[in-house]
């Protein structure tokens, strides 16, 4: 049973219309979740100090799931208040132990965190990287795909989006939304960058691939969409421009159907439907849209792809980078404090800490970006990113001799999200 930490600083009282609790020093915790804990249009209303540290970093609790695979409870202190949070400790070296990508069968589908970790077999995980989860322009539907790249068993699901058209908190100085964290092929944790690198190759076009299964294209760029997207429109990804998320959609664009290497259709219209095993629709906007207007029915086509980077990643999911040597990075985003999700890996990558701090309540009051850093620093992690939080922020576990997970937090809007992916905890004897 978690011990529960009463906050001194704050009291539950609900607003009018149900805006949410209010702290005792006047502020209100909202009651809309925003895509992830760095999307909030209110997030700096909270006149807070800032923080760049938690309090001392108390263990409340411990289960061990697995050989090499424990759960802890965890309780300290940030400029919000008490905080409190669940931390799973992995060591990659242990017999039977995994980590890989919880996923929806698509990459433009959502999913709780306990569904895809119980389709999976998974022991425990988290929720993963921010994703597209809501649309304001008539017509354009959210992908609910994430933003960075992913990457499951080996094989590249998806490449990075503009780091304009990204969800989340600000990116730190020098980092892009090509962050990831995974395992290597050598089994151990890292973080890295992974950049995607293609062509569109025939007789009367030659042009460089600059998406892949993507929610949003680069201006004047070409995608390709595979069997891995699903059906969900394909519009969102001609939307918006490098630096600005919200702008308006392109007026020029093109979609090219090609089977088995051959051109089958080409169209003005971006539109939905599922993709078969075998194709690839490549769609273009701008400089690629006038491209790939000159290729015909009948021509043969090939794409290739592939995500590149210093490492050869056999799992891999988008982040923010916060933590990188043991030191918070410069420049983290202020907002908050909010629910938070993160990753980290230490002792030279073969360490995992998988970490959810609740937030937007009495009980526990969140992180900054910095006080998550710090916190993950005190685990014992040197490097770490972080992922979706808000109303994302899950973590799942399931006790020896159970089953199915259950939800071992306090998700900050009553009950699990939806969410593009996670990471997941195997164990297998």
């Amino acid at each position: 049973m978690r011990r529960l930490v009463v906050a001194a600083v704050m009291v539950v009282a609900v607003g009018a219309g149900g805006a949410g609790p209010v702290r005792a020093d006047g502020q209100r915790w909202p009651g809309v979740d925003g895509a992830g804990s760095g999307e909030r249009p209110d997030a700096r209303e909270f006149a807070l100090a800032p923080s760049r540290a938690v309090g001392p970093l108390r263990f409340t609790s411990s289960e061990r799931l697995a050989p090499g695979v424990v759960a802890r409870t965890f309780a300290t202190t940030g400029v919000g208040g008490p905080v409190r949070g669940d931390l799973l400790d992995v060591d990659l070296r242990a017999p039977g132990v995994r980590v890989g990508l919880l996923a929806p069968p698509k990459v433009a589908a959502r999913r709780t965190v306990s569904a895809m970790a119980d389709a999976r077999g998974a022991l425990a995980g988290v929720n993963g990287d921010f994703f597209n989860i809501t649309e304001a322009r008539p017509g354009v539907v959210a992908t609910g795909s994430s933003s960075g790249p992913a990457v499951d068993a080996g094989r590249p699901l998806k490449g990075a989006v503009p780091d304009g058209q990204r969800f989340g908190p600000a990116l730190p100085p020098g980092t892009s939304s090509e962050a990831v964290i995974g395992i290597g092929a050598d089994g151990r944790g890292r973080l890295g960058r992974l950049r995607l690198a293609g062509t569109i190759r025939s007789k009367r076009v030659t042009l460089p691939l600059r998406g892949l299964n993507q929610y949003a294209l680069p201006v004047d760029g070409a995608g390709a969409f595979t069997h891995d997207w699903g059906s969900v429109s394909r519009r969102r990804a001609v939307c918006g421009t490098d630096t600005a998320r919200n702008a308006p959609c392109s007026t020029n664009t093109v979609e090219v159907t090609v089977r088995r290497g051959v051109v089958a259709k080409v169209g003005g219209e971006v539109g939905a439907g599922p993709i078969p095993l075998g194709t690839t629709v490549l769609v273009g906007r701008e400089e690629a849209a006038d491209a790939l207007r000159r290729l015909r029915p009948g021509d043969r086509v090939a794409v290739t792809h592939r995500l590149t980077g210093p490492v050869r990643f056999r799992f891999a999911v988008g982040g923010v980078p916060v933590l990188r040597d043991g030191e918070p990075l410069k420049g983290l985003d202020p907002r908050g404090p909010a629910p938070r999700t993160a990753a980290g890996f230490g002792r030279g990558g073969h360490r995992m800490y998988l970490v959810v701090a609740d937030g937007r309540s009495a009980e526990s009051g969140g992180l900054t970006l910095a006080e998550l850093a710090d916190l993950l620093a005190k685990a014992g992690a040197d490097d770490a990113v972080n992922l979706d939080g808000g109303g994302s922020s899950t973590f799942v576990a399931r006790s020896l001799g159970e089953d199915a997970v259950t939800v071992r937090n306090t998700p900050s809007a009553g009950a699990q999200r939806a969410v593009a992916n996670g990471i997941g905890v195997f164990h297998r004897p």
